[in-house]
């Protein structure tokens, strides 16, 4: 008796599409199709993630629509608010194929630009959009370049538009760099801190993206505390001793100095030790110094508990002899 033959399982995607959809997204139904259009040329296997960010109904509603006309989407719906690190984090771990493309939930970029940046991958792991020309307000031109030039001076980095949310990578920098937070926007300069390759690739703003966008201070408050927040990952994660510590040193060292020099005109030109601030100032200095370097000192201790369980390298490729 002739057995039935199993169904055939459907091929595992080759490019993963993950969209966070968050506070800001425009139409969801045109801006797909634009964005299924832009990758056609490719010719690789698709699949579409949506992650919900929120409680956006309209939302799950069209995109259960697109469902329906068998167009490869998974939505991931969020129980609340978390953020789009969370998003983007839940979209990668949901994600089946090995090329990653993250893409924001509105117009940001040209879609026709979109395979540009995925075949940069064969040049590096992680390739990050660019908007050139920006063709979008003076102020906003003006707060991205403040932002990085900042960043790029403490960090060390190179980067011109991390606020662009089109980025394409290899699933092994999502296995080796994790984002919590706000990190999503400093993705690139984590993953190039563990060794990854990194390049900026030009893609055209999109005509639809020209806003202009003025944020209440604590918003700029939280980037300048995002900002130096990533220039000490970058810089002490492994050390801290060496921030601590020379922070420690020279406060401590600047209260020494200020009671050897109070405690020579004490003994030497008579001057009396009461109702003296600077005794008080010089004492603070020479006690907050010491914490410091204690706190550098404990945090080495830690690491060092700890370093077994640590990888702090990534590998490009092992050749073997027999190979």
């Amino acid at each position: 008796m002739d057995q039935e033959a199993a169904p055939e399982k459907p091929e595992s995607p080759e490019l993963s599409v993950i969209v966070p959809v968050s506070e800001r997204f425009d139409d969801v139904r045109a801006l797909y199709r634009e964005y299924r259009q832009g990758l056609e040329p490719l010719g690789r296997r698709l699949e579409f993630i949506y992650v919900i960010d929120g409680e956006y109904p309209d939302v799950v509603a069209v995109l259960r629509e697109l469902q329906a006309e068998g167009e490869p989407i998974t939505i991931i719906k969020l129980a609340k608010w978390f953020g789009e690190a969370t998003a983007l984090t839940a979209g990668f771990e949901a994600a089946a194929g090995e090329i990653l493309l993250t893409l924001p939930a509105y117009h940001q970029v040209v879609a026709e630009d979109l395979p540009k940046l995925v075949a940069a991958l064969d040049r590096c792991d992680m390739a990050i959009g660019r908007r050139s020309p920006r063709i979008d307000a003076g102020i906003n031109r003006l707060q991205s370049r403040l932002f990085h030039v900042l960043l790029n001076l403490l960090a060390g980095s190179a980067f011109h538009d991390l606020g662009c949310g089109a980025r394409a990578l290899r699933r092994q920098v999502v296995a080796e760099v994790p984002i919590y937070g706000d990190q999503h926007r400093f993705f690139p300069l984590l993953a190039s801190r563990s060794g990854f390759r990194i390049q900026e690739v030009d893609l055209r703003q999109s005509p639809l993206d020209p806003h202009r966008r003025v944020y209440r201070p604590g918003v700029y408050l939280r980037r300048l505390l995002d900002i130096l927040t990533v220039f000490f990952l970058v810089k002490f994660t492994k050390k801290p001793l060496r921030f601590f510590g020379l922070l420690g040193s020279a406060t401590f060292g600047v209260g020494a100095l200020l009671v050897a020099f109070i405690v020579f005109e004490r003994l030497f030109l008579g001057v009396a030790l009461a109702e003296r601030p600077a005794l008080l100032l010089s004492s603070l200095l020479v006690v907050l110094g010491a914490q410091l370097f204690a706190l550098g000192l404990l945090g080495e201790l830690i690491i060092f508990t700890h370093a077994k369980h640590i990888k702090e390298y990534t590998i490009a490729e092992i050749i073997n002899r027999d190979a």
